[in-house]
């Protein structure tokens, strides 16, 4: 959508580097099943902040009126967008297949450096590669062989070569838990599920109704006073209407607070955020209960004591949070659903690696993503914005806290178009 909105916007030239080939679905949309939902309501889903009724119109042209749509229809929807500007100025939009490894910056602009060798010339650029991958395992993770441990769950089948009398260890239950689980069943299994998180919250999910009256008071900063004024709320209208009206205000209160402040909301308080603010499909929550209510999944707070390959199996001894006694399971498969990274220093990605040590980038606030001014310009080493380099989306979740779901990224991609075509 960066791209799309530098062509709108006017822009001489835009080159979009993709190494997965096609632009437009990105990580979750592109390796997303069809029983895999969006998590927000299609009437908020527009790739246009002027026009938030899009994608649920371009929904009903194709005979779908679903609430929550699929997210395959998202992405082909996001590729539809793109071509639709390229077409309206062909010759403006080249796309690249490959991996940015480096980017240099230089008096006439930036040279984006390419692993297949090669480099693309421009007078800017944008970093838009969405969240980072999950946290590296541990070393015992990590040791496991291929087919005991899945790093990355949407490389593959998570399914394949399960049987049902087979165990399958989730770690994180968060969205990632819920895509995955749902999946398995999808495929057939029917074997035993545990998940298992620190505090063993799942995501929440959408209650049918309308939208919130507006909110016209700022809450404070302070965690506890934030907690204490949306439990009051919640009461008069409801929990989500009172965390839903939070919206407008989220990102000047996580701007305005200090890093005391910051850290410990997300010491204390971001789990619950998390599943009360990124909520599911009520669908998807009945069927993930379902599998709970059953006996097939089991959530259960606590953390991993030790991982120990025997054969076809890996060992797994876990303490429940808050107790001392260890429990053992043998399972066949261990899925890391634990979410994506935000410490910049410990990614594995090429492109960040090479800025970071260069100096070119820094952490984001209290070590979120990456560190940007007002304008999401990227501040380097000592902290001076980079007038050819920006960055949008997850990546700046430093500055902003909430720039994760499409109606927050859409405003911030517009805004960051005008400037640069401007």
């Amino acid at each position: 959508m960066m791209a799309v909105q530098l062509l709108r916007a006017g822009t001489k030239r835009v080159t979009l580097i993709e190494r997965a080939g096609a632009a437009g679905r990105g990580l979750a949309f592109g390796a997303a099943d069809p029983i895999h939902l969006l998590n927000v309501r299609a009437g908020n889903m527009s790739a246009w902040p002027n026009r938030p009724g899009h994608f649920a119109e371009w929904l009903g042209e194709r005979g779908d009126a679903a609430s929550f749509a699929a997210r395959r229809d998202f992405g082909a929807y996001v590729e539809e967008q793109l071509a639709a500007a390229e077409a309206e100025g062909p010759g403006r939009l080249e796309r690249v297949r490959d991996n940015a490894v480096d980017l240099v910056g230089h008096g006439g602009g930036v040279t984006v450096v390419l692993a297949d060798g090669g480099a693309v010339e421009a007078d800017a650029a944008v970093l838009a590669i969405g969240n980072l991958p999950p946290p590296p395992p541990g070393r015992q993770l990590a040791a496991l062989p291929p087919g005991l441990w899945v790093a990355d769950p949407w490389a593959g089948d998570v399914a394949a070569g399960l049987s049902d009398d087979d165990n399958v260890l989730v770690i994180g239950t968060g969205l990632t838990m819920v895509d995955v689980v749902a999946l398995l069943e999808e495929r057939g299994f029917k074997g035993p599920i545990l998940a298992l998180s620190r505090r063993g919250l799942i995501p929440q999910a959408h209650a049918d109704g309308g939208h919130p009256e507006k909110r016209l008071d700022a809450p404070g900063t302070r965690a506890s006073s934030l907690l204490r004024d949306i439990r009051a709320r919640g009461e008069e209208i409801g929990w989500r209407h009172a965390v839903d009206q939070l919206r407008p205000f989220t990102q000047t209160l996580w701007k305005s607070a200090s890093d005391a402040e910051r850290r410990r909301f997300l010491r204390h308080l971001r789990p619950w955020w998390d599943i009360h603010r990124h909520r599911i499909a009520q669908r998807v929550s009945t069927r993930i209960q379902a599998m709970i209510d059953r006996g097939q999944l089991r959530v259960e707070a606590g953390k991993i004591a030790s991982v120990e390959a025997q054969g076809a199996c890996a060992a797994v001894t876990w303490r429940a949070r808050g107790g001392d006694q260890v429990e053992r399971i043998e399972v066949a498969r261990i899925i890391n659903c634990t979410g994506p990274e935000a410490d910049l220093p410990r990614s594995p990605e090429p492109l960040l690696k090479a800025l970071f040590e260069r100096g070119a980038i820094r952490p984001g606030p209290i070590g979120l993503g990456i560190d940007v001014d007002d304008e999401m310009r990227v501040r380097n080493a000592t902290g001076e914005p980079d007038p050819r380099l920006y960055a949008v989306g997850p990546i700046t979740r430093g500055l902003l806290w909430e720039i994760v779901a499409v109606p927050d990224i859409r405003g911030q991609v517009a805004e960051v178009a005008a400037r640069l075509a401007s």
